[in-house]
């Protein structure tokens, strides 16, 4: 689960791993979900969502004022660019909100292949200064998940160096 804090409203992101989930999530009032699919999300081998079921899913969480952001967040090797821009022209019709990256080379395609989506950078890509952060800021991030190690007075100095229109996501467990 993570938070983010956005002019002061703190905004609730829960992982959905599949519907019954993702419609539970919003019953108890998440703001955005997140999901993986079947293929580049680090949780490949849980069972995810397929294609069909994300167009449902993302269909119904609109339907309910929440929005959903689709994790793709491996740390890719060269033979799964081509899939991964297969695989970003077929979300095209699914319509997520964001992208959770940790790859700069995905990263590249999902700018390319879906230019108006948000992309996020995942917190797997292990982001701890105010220089990676403002690195993505420049790359065409709207957010940062910050790594999980960071404390509060860390994330505290990045918000006053990174720039004023940077998203931080921290996750917050128990």
């Amino acid at each position: 689960m993570g938070w983010v804090i956005k002019m002061n409203k703190i905004e609730l992101l829960s992982p959905a791993g599949n519907m019954e989930r993702l419609k539970i999530a919003l019953l108890y009032g998440a703001d955005a979900v997140y999901i993986g699919g079947e293929a580049f999300s680090l949780r490949a081998n849980a069972r995810n969502f397929s294609l069909e079921d994300m167009r449902e899913g993302i269909r119904y969480a609109h339907e309910h004022g929440v929005r959903v952001h689709v994790t793709a967040n491996i740390i890719a090797h060269n033979n799964d660019l081509d899939a991964a821009g297969d695989y970003f022209e077929e979300l095209k019709t699914a319509g997520p909100d964001a992208l959770i990256i940790s790859d700069p080379g995905i990263f590249m395609l999902a700018r390319e292949i879906l230019p108006d989506t948000d992309i996020h950078i995942s917190t797997q890509s292990n982001s701890t200064n105010y220089g990676t952060f403002n690195f993505w800021h420049d790359a065409g991030a709207k957010r940062v998940v910050c790594a999980r190690e960071l404390s509060l007075d860390e994330i505290r100095q990045l918000r006053q160096r990174i720039h004023p229109d940077m998203e931080i996501e921290a996750f917050v467990h128990g």
